[in-house]
């Protein structure tokens, strides 16, 4: 066994809390891994997205627990992810070499033979000259709650076990237990032409596999690369921002869980919105506010498959409490999302609580139904088609609609407070009837279609009179109000209004007067929730924007604004949910499916209105 001083530079590198854009994600579809610039994975739970943590360094750098690899001497770190797939590799230059490190978790259906439920596969590859790493393993399961040992099993590696939860990390490399017992630590050499695989296994009530390494461990890494690639070229899109949407459809990709066809909001909880302060919240769950966008994206890129399992997660989840909607649910389609504080993890940065589960949950957001339906009538424009018991579903939905929008509620931004008539709400409702009209027309469903038309229409008069405010210049986040709302620049991109109307360009202008900040939109005005900290400019809100300008005609300004998005990504493409308008980090839960797929449909938007201005 080596011992080696560590660096002090080295040291900063591992010490402290990251950035929140420093993370990359690795992921099999099923859960997902954040790892640091400095090769610490610092974030996963299992088994799947929605389970307990293992590693939680990124809410609680002493408490979560890490599993990381880097040099022990001062080194620069790089990485990349390889072209059309999510394997990371990061390579450390020191003084003395060069290594590449490869971080995957290998989808099991293309493993071959017994494989574990869960894999996280690291190779290290020595470039040049010889490098010294430092490895720690240090398992803290159930949030750090859960007190474990790290037990020898010879040649099978180390274990750690708890309750039914087992995890196998096997090496080639030489490593020891830490004195208290619960980390496995090691200094090792590796040489220029050396190669050296970690893998981390983890079984649930079953057997536990361990993995074979070498030209085993080879073969898993070529396959998992091989159906990433034939998965990414697939991609429908052509046009000028390729990578950036291929990107974001492999992130949107990670974050849908395989079992189901849901789509997690991000992997994490309770990274914060503003630092140190309480706007820290669960994202580990299904929104449906997400839904008629996210279906958008995929059907928009070619992945039917995707779009078809999407919506029958999300038929199937909102069959569980129909006629009635939750505005989330698990990955599922399960309903108890009770919210707990872990007050015993410090919170990232101090950011405190940190919360697990969602109370917001509970919320009446008329919204929802809008999107459920127009994701529905996304699918079926696109070429899918509805089961009979699936169209009894949502025209129980335009029922319940037709019954319940003059109602208030707590809006798209769940807003913890009173319920308020949130012009954004009447807007979805107006959706709601309107996709399940033009589903009637086109065969595909039957309903009332004359009171749908009604009520449609009564919608769009309340809108109209109520929701636009003449004193403004713009509609209003509210019914007779007068503050902005970000969200209404949907109204044009959901066909509600063309956004080349004088009130939608007049409402444009409004919000990025009063939203708007270094080029980015906050969904809405400070102070309107209610909540004292601030929080960062709203990713998808400044690619809302992008569409409307597209929409509308502005080509030149639509890809300005598009292009100052993407500088906003982190050096592997990765968006979080907000941006902090003074200093472009990144702020809230990472990363953020909603963000990508805004990124996805303005592209789309983008090349649509190219090609019509060359025609």
């Amino acid at each position: 066994m080596l011992h080696v001083a560590v660096s002090q530079e080295a040291a900063s590198l591992r010490s402290g809390d990251p950035e929140i854009g420093d993370y990359a994600i690795i992921g099999d579809c099923r859960t997902a891994a954040l790892i640091s610039r400095a090769g610490s994975i610092d974030w996963l739970c299992l088994p799947h997205f929605s389970g307990p943590s293992v590693f939680a360094a990124l809410l609680d750098q002493e408490r979560g627990g890490r599993f990381a690899i880097a040099p022990a001497q001062e080194f620069r770190p790089s990485r990349r992810y390889v072209p059309g797939t999510p394997v990371l590799e990061t390579t450390f230059r020191t003084a003395s070499g060069t290594v590449r490190l490869t971080d995957l978790m290998p989808l099991g259906d293309v493993a071959g033979g017994l494989a574990p439920t869960r894999e996280i596969l690291r190779v290290v590859e020595g470039l040049d000259g010889d490098v010294i790493l430092d490895v720690r393993f240090e398992p803290r399961p159930d949030y750090g709650r859960e007190k474990v040992r790290v037990r020898s099993r010879g040649a099978l590696g180390w274990s750690c076990a708890w309750g039914d939860e087992l995890l196998l990390l096997t090496s080639e490399a030489s490593l020891e237990a830490a004195s208290n017992g619960t980390a496995v630590i090691g200094h090792v050499r590796v040489r220029a032409g050396e190669t050296l695989c970690f893998s981390l296994a983890y079984t649930k009530g079953d057997i536990g596999v361990v993995a074979p390494l070498g030209e085993h461990a080879q073969a898993r890494l070529q396959a998992t690369l091989e159906w990433w690639r034939n998965w990414t070229s697939g991609c429908a899109y052509q046009g000028p921002y390729e990578e950036a949407v291929q990107r974001s459809a492999i992130t949107l990709k990670l974050m849908t869980f395989a079992l189901s066809g849901a789509v997690v909001a991000a992997p994490t909880a309770s990274l914060p919105e503003a630092i140190g302060a309480d706007r820290n919240w669960d994202y580990r769950y299904c929104w449906l506010r997400d839904a008629a966008l996210t279906m958008r994206a995929f059907t928009g890129l070619g992945y039917q498959d995707e779009a078809a399992s999407f919506l029958q997660w999300l038929l199937h989840a909102t069959r569980l409490t129909w006629p009635k909607l939750q505005i989330m649910y698990d990955i599922y389609g399960r309903t108890n999302l009770q919210e707990k504080e872990l007050v015993h993890l410090s919170g990232y940065r101090g950011s405190r609580p940190v919360r697990i589960g969602n109370g917001a949950h509970s919320q009446i957001q008329l919204d929802v139904y809008g999107e459920v339906v127009s994701a529905a009538y996304h699918f079926v424009t696109s070429g899918g088609r509805l089961q009979a018991d699936e169209q009894k579903l949502l025209a129980g939905f335009g029922e319940i609609v037709c019954k319940h929008w003059r109602e208030p509620d707590q809006g798209i931004w769940e807003i913890r407070g009173a319920k308020r008539h949130y012009t954004f709400s009447k807007i979805m409702c107006w959706a709601a009837l309107d996709s399940l009209i033009k589903l009637h027309e086109q065969g595909c469903i039957s309903v009332d279609l004359e009171s749908l038309r009604r009520e449609r229409e009564a919608i769009a008069q309340a809108i109209e009179a109520r929701g636009f405010n003449e004193a403004l210049g713009s509609y209003a986040a509210e019914l007779d109000g007068d503050r902005l709302d970000a969200a209404l620049l949907l109204m044009g991109c959901l066909g509600y209004k063309d956004p080349g109307h004088p009130r939608m360009r007049a409402t444009f202008d409004r919000i990025r007067e009063r939203l708007g900040c270094n080029g980015l939109l906050y969904r809405y005005e400070h102070g309107a929730d209610g909540m004292a900290a601030p929080e960062g400019a709203f990713g998808i809100c400044s690619f809302w924007a992008v569409d409307n300008l597209a929409k509308r005609g502005d080509v030149r300004a639509a890809a300005e604004a598009f292009e100052h998005m993407l500088s906003f990504a982190n050096d592997v493409g990765l968006y979080a949910e907000e941006i902090d308008a003074a200093t472009g980090a990144a702020l809230g839960n990472f990363p953020q499916a909603f963000t990508h797929v805004g990124l996805i449909n303005a592209a789309m938007a983008l090349v649509e209105a190219q090609e019509g201005s060359c025609r």
